[in-house]
């Protein structure tokens, strides 16, 4: 018994072996390995940094009311139709009319209240006049005193002279002395009377400013009533189209600290512009002038241009992400010529309306780009084989080089004979999908391997796809 559990172990340990053997030389020789390979060529590289945003138009009017009243009625745009989503207008389009009786009323009164007070100076300067004529008169008998009473200071003068000498008697004496002292008496009343009528002529003049300034006043009031009457109807301050509509015949509307937005227009929707959102590790590789390329979900094979023209500096950070608002002026001559676009229309902005307001973009901005050079795929940077499928183990390089340096390291495997042999490259600029070869030695046309597959088993291209990607240079996406 114990002759036959002796042979059966030895025979488990032989064929044991046997197996361990067969599947290690087996597989040392890449029994069941078949490697994926593309080649190496040369092209042109472009990396860009991604980001979406959305269209506006490059100018925006929004129209609003600065009176509160009922929305009457719409205008009538340029085309003949009642104000409404992309009507076109002009610069003093009626767009809308507020039900205005109650400021007709306000202004009516205060054009009464003019009248009323224009009538009242009329009246002023007629008393004016009447005082001044009264002012004349009283001058002229003042005047007339004053001649009465010189001549009676010259009789009574020679009165006394005849007094001395006996040729007058007592009762002339007299007569002559109350003459002269009645008109003495006489001027000063006249210039009493002269003083008393300039003062009532001057009272008479300030009643006619005061009237003017009233008129004046009523002036301002009535101007102010009919500006606002005027508010009633709203126009279009600029050419444009209507894009957004926001009240109805019958809406109440109400003006307040803030004007209701009532209309919004865009004065050229040949001119968009996307406002896009970048991330702030990405911001520092976008400049004014930079090209930028763009998709939209309406039409998904069409690629549509645009520059940078601004950088916003008014970040906003949501959830500890902080975005940059980023302006891209549209340039509709880079989008293949949509169908129903005529080729003689086709130019600068966006000429056939292809691009409508508040659009999602997709956008791509142009980072850096190279010409002919080496390229290889980004899976082949990535891939890793086993330890028995290499010739050799792989070199490795100098461990005090820079972390630049070390950053654009990389490794490619060729097939030789059925095993991989290892190349270090130093990678450049990449899009994600290849990447530059800056130097190494790989000439053009060299296979490398991107993945393998074996024997009733999915194939393998690669590492985790999760894991961190090794060679990748700088990448751009």
């Amino acid at each position: 018994m114990r002759k036959y559990l002796f042979i059966a172990i030895v025979i488990t340990l032989v064929l044991g072996g046997a197996g361990a053997a067969y599947w290690f030389f087996g597989r040392s020789q890449g029994s069941g390995v078949t490697f994926r390979t593309e080649p190496v060529a040369r092209g042109d590289l472009l990396a860009t940094v991604g980001g979406s945003g959305t269209l506006e138009p490059e100018e925006v009017i929004d129209v609003g009311t600065q009176v509160a009243g009922l929305i009457k009625e719409f205008g009538v745009g340029t085309d003949g139709k009642q104000i409404d989503y992309k009507s076109p207008v002009e610069a003093g389009t009626v767009l809308a009319r507020i039900e205005d009786s109650l400021y007709a009323a306000k202004a009516e009164q205060s054009r009464t209240l003019l009248r009323s007070t224009e009538q009242r100076v009329i009246q002023a300067k007629a008393k004016v006049d009447a005082a001044v004529a009264n002012t004349n008169k009283v001058r002229a008998d003042l005047k007339q005193s004053q001649a009465r009473a010189n001549q009676s200071t010259r009789d009574w003068t020679r009165s006394q002279a005849l007094k001395e000498s006996g040729s007058i008697s007592p009762t002339e004496l007299d007569a002559a002395q109350s003459t002269f002292e009645i008109n003495n008496a006489a001027v000063v009343v006249s210039e009493a009377i002269v003083a008393q009528s300039v003062a009532a002529e001057a009272d008479v003049r300030a009643a006619v400013g005061d009237a003017e300034a009233a008129v004046a006043t009523a002036k301002a009031v009535l101007q102010q009533d009919e500006i606002t009457l005027g508010y009633c109807t709203i126009k279009s301050n600029v050419t444009g189209t209507i894009i957004d509509r926001r009240v109805t015949v019958g809406q109440t509307v109400q003006s307040s600290f803030n004007t209701p937005s009532l209309f919004l227009i865009a004065k050229d929707l040949k001119k968009m512009k996307v406002w896009a959102s970048v991330n702030e590790s990405d911001i520092g590789q976008i400049r004014v002038g930079q090209p930028v390329t763009f998709t939209v979900d309406a039409y998904p094979n069409e690629t549509f241009k645009g520059t940078v023209s601004l950088i916003r500096l008014n970040a906003t950070n949501t959830s500890n992400v902080v975005v940059y608002t980023v302006e891209v002026a549209t340039d509709n001559t880079a989008g293949k010529l949509l169908p129903h676009i005529p080729s003689n229309k086709l130019a600068a902005g966006n000429p056939d309306g292809a691009l409508l307001p508040y659009m999602t973009a997709n956008l791509k901005f142009e980072v850096d780009r190279r010409s002919d050079v080496l390229l290889v795929p980004n899976a082949a940077l990535r891939y890793r084989p086993a330890a028995y499928l290499l010739i050799a183990a792989a070199p490795r390089g100098k461990e005090n080089a820079g972390d630049k340096e070390k950053a654009n390291r990389g490794m490619v495997y060729v097939e030789e004979a059925g095993k991989l042999r290892a190349i270090p490259v130093t990678t450049g600029l990449t899009d994600g999908t290849m990447t530059e070869i800056v130097s190494g030695d790989l000439p053009e046309g060299t296979a490398v391997v991107v993945g393998e597959a074996r024997a009733g088993s999915a194939p393998n291209t690669a590492e985790n796809p999760f894991a961190p990607k090794v060679g990748g240079g700088k990448k751009k996406e």
